[in-house]
């Protein structure tokens, strides 16, 4: 279903349901192209707003109700501003969380109705619960006047990720949502949080993901694992270099100093940390060039970081990479996300995207006996007020 007639399918569904017109807002996903693991490391990130999206009809009322209607689930919950508290619809908390951090900032909000729905695919990896929380913060502040700047919505909306929900994310899927801009992506400074665009011009290939169909069955305890001997590695810098903060701060040379004063596996996650920051800053260039091949090799040189040296790529995703460096047609991939499966991102001509697409579909259905899902992207503006 394309934008149009979903946010007409949203709309006719709230009029059904509460019998006024909504304000109508586009929340987008994400892909990043480069830069993972490297968010809570005070690192680089360089992430897209992509054409796939939640979409929410939202309306105030004239009491302290808020009523939510997903759209997807066909599941209906209502809750008092009040007495918020979590549901065990999972779906629910994302919104509740929203309207949580505006109560605890202090801003006075009312009642609202609200549908949502869209063809952000769920644990793909690209962001439906931050396109889902920014969306619904963007529509508040914007029916209330509340006047709050962009940049405290990113905060407000992965607060209500941290806090009512429950998961430590980092800022840059709620950052790209609400800053993303048409054919740009965007270089996050994860530690200063300021931010600049770098053009995406590139008419004739689009960004394809290759869902692997793995769970991330290991990705939430590995997480922390990982953060836990990133922080181990910094406090051996520091040793030598005590105004170090973070691995933001260590250079490659430096990092080399290390290798036999660290556990090999110590070692072998910070490198990865600190390469993957240059390589952040490498792509960037390339893109200001608009040089597709030197973009490209930095993907697959990223993806052989994060299976040797971070080590959370899985069989499947490995295979995948694997394919699209024998396609001429591929200019470069990665494992993108946490890791342990979800979706690689893959630059692909457009002119040899179906025939590409199908035969690295049937080279992976046959080797996991597992149907590889694809979905083709292009990148695209953040949330916006449709109508």
């Amino acid at each position: 279903m394309d934008k149009q007639n979903f946010s007409k399918e949203i709309k006719n569904k709230f009029i059904q349901l509460f019998n006024s017109n909504p304000l109508l807002v586009i929340s987008p996903g994400r892909v990043n192209l480069i830069g993972e693991h490297t968010d809570y490391n005070n690192g680089f990130v360089l992430p897209a707003a992509i054409d796939k999206a939640i979409y929410f009809a939202v309306s105030l009322r004239n009491d302290d109700k808020c009523v939510l209607y997903s759209f997807d689930m066909e599941e209906q919950h209502e809750s008092n501003l009040n007495a918020l508290t979590k549901s065990p619809m999972s779906w629910v908390n994302y919104l509740l969380g929203v309207a949580d951090q505006l109560i605890k900032a202090g801003y006075k909000i009312k009642g609202f109705n609200c549908v949502f729905g869209g063809n952000i695919p769920i644990g793909a990896g690209l962001s439906s619960s931050a396109a889902i929380e920014a969306g619904l913060a963007f529509a508040l502040n914007d029916l209330n006047s509340l006047n709050i700047d962009k940049l405290e919505l990113v905060k407000l909306a992965q607060k209500a990720e941290n806090e009512f929900v429950g998961l430590q994310c980092g800022i840059m899927d709620q950052y790209i949502n609400i800053f993303g801009i048409d054919g740009n992506a965007l270089l996050i400074d994860c530690k200063s949080l300021e931010y600049s665009y770098y053009p995406f011009h590139f008419n004739d290939v689009s960004i394809a993901l290759f869902n692997t169909g793995v769970t991330h069955a290991l990705a939430s305890s590995e997480y922390n694992k990982r953060r836990a001997e990133c922080n181990e590695g910094i406090k051996i810098i520091r040793k030598k270099y005590a105004e170090v903060a973070s691995l933001r701060d260590v250079s490659v040379s430096i990092i080399s100093e290390f290798e036999s004063l660290m556990d090999a596996v110590i070692y072998k996650r910070c490198k990865y940390v600190i390469e993957e920051n240059a390589r952040v800053l490498s792509a960037c260039k390339a893109l200001e060039a608009g040089d597709l091949n030197k973009l490209g090799a930095l993907l697959y040189e990223s993806h052989n970081g994060l299976q040797n040296d971070y080590e959370i790529s899985c069989d499947e995703s490995d295979f995948l990479v694997g394919l699209a460096k024998n396609e001429k047609s591929i200019y470069g991939a990665r494992q993108m996300g946490g890791g342990f499966g979800g979706c690689t991102i893959n630059i692909i001509t457009k002119k040899d995207l179906a025939e590409t697409s199908q035969r690295i579909k049937t080279l992976y259905d046959n080797k996991f006996n597992h149907k590889l899902k694809i979905y083709i992207t292009n990148i695209s503006g953040g949330t916006r007020i449709i109508e």
